[in-house]
């Protein structure tokens, strides 16, 4: 499904985690509203996330398509779609293809699965080659920064394995203290997929926050995917729970879009345009 006979440059596509606590069917709906190209399908507890039948129906409902779905790879997701990491995978993969979808989203294993950590590089090219899907390995942070005490394995940094696709997220390049543009640099073609968002500092919690809010080079990065060729899906996941209403959470998702569209040099699309942050007398560029 494209809801644009004609598109310039990355699909920016919105996370069903940014309308959280509203659910699943809500991010589709604020999609279609505020015109990002697609969805990316948190799977979570939430039932309705980890179903493709009601997922069809959603995105053609609202004729917005998903363009990727991110596996359950959190601690409150462990017992979704079973307990066994590959299970789980396949399952994504298989989600994923239903709806058309041609990214999984991954996080690196914890520490303490240790036979999927040392299978993982391995298991994950087998995996994407048997499927056709690219599984994009997402960036996450050490615990702690300085003693670098990491909870995952083989590498929070998919710079720093063996992968053959990978996600970028700015709001986990600011926990971890990294540069997200020499991390780009370094990623290099395996760069598949972006999530875009921004931090205000080095170190848990991750804040997720619009782009623009914070100190990552949200609109550098951007600027570089546009002129660069990059082929793959921006996200934006952002973290709206604070909203105190449902208008205040569209004005922030639209406020993010439009950041986007600007920064990628897609002012004309849906979304895109002069924009007013919170605070401001009069819309602005960025």
């Amino acid at each position: 499904m494209t809801r644009h006979t004609a598109h310039r440059g990355p699909l920016v596509a919105l996370s069903s985690a940014s309308v959280y606590p509203e659910k699943t069917p809500g991010a589709f709906e604020m999609a279609a509203q505020l015109g990002y190209d697609g969805v990316e399908v948190m799977v979570s507890t939430e039932l309705i996330s980890q179903d493709a039948a009601i997922l069809a129906r959603l995105s053609d409902y609202h004729q917005v398509p998903v363009l990727a779905v991110h596996a359950p790879c959190l601690l409150i997701t462990q017992r979704v779609w079973g307990r066994e990491p590959w299970g789980k995978l396949k399952r994504a993969a298989e989600v994923a293809a239903e709806l058309g979808a041609g990214v999984v989203v991954v996080h690196p294993p914890f520490r303490w699965q240790r036979d999927y950590a040392r299978d993982f590089e391995a298991g994950l090219a087998s995996l994407g080659a048997e499927t056709g899907i690219v599984f994009a390995v997402e960036n996450l942070y050490p615990l702690s920064r300085g003693a670098e005490v990491a909870a995952y394995a083989p590498h929070w940094n998919p710079a720093e394995m063996d992968v053959r696709h990978a996600t970028l997220d700015l709001s986990h390049t600011a926990v971890s203290g990294s540069d997200a543009l020499a991390m780009a640099a370094e990623l290099g073609p395996r760069l598949a997929h972006v999530h875009m968002a921004d931090g205000t500092k080095i170190g848990l919690p991750d804040e997720h926050l619009v782009p623009g809010r914070g100190f990552q080079p949200c609109a550098e990065l951007l600027q570089q995917l546009r002129g660069s060729g990059y082929r793959g899906v921006v996200v934006l996941e952002v973290n709206t729970r604070r909203a105190a209403s449902s208008q205040e959470r569209r004005d922030e998702l639209a406020e993010a879009l439009a950041f986007t569209r600007h920064n990628l040099g897609q002012d004309d699309l849906p979304g895109g345009g002069a924009f007013t942050p919170p605070g401001s007398a009069s819309p602005v560029r960025r």
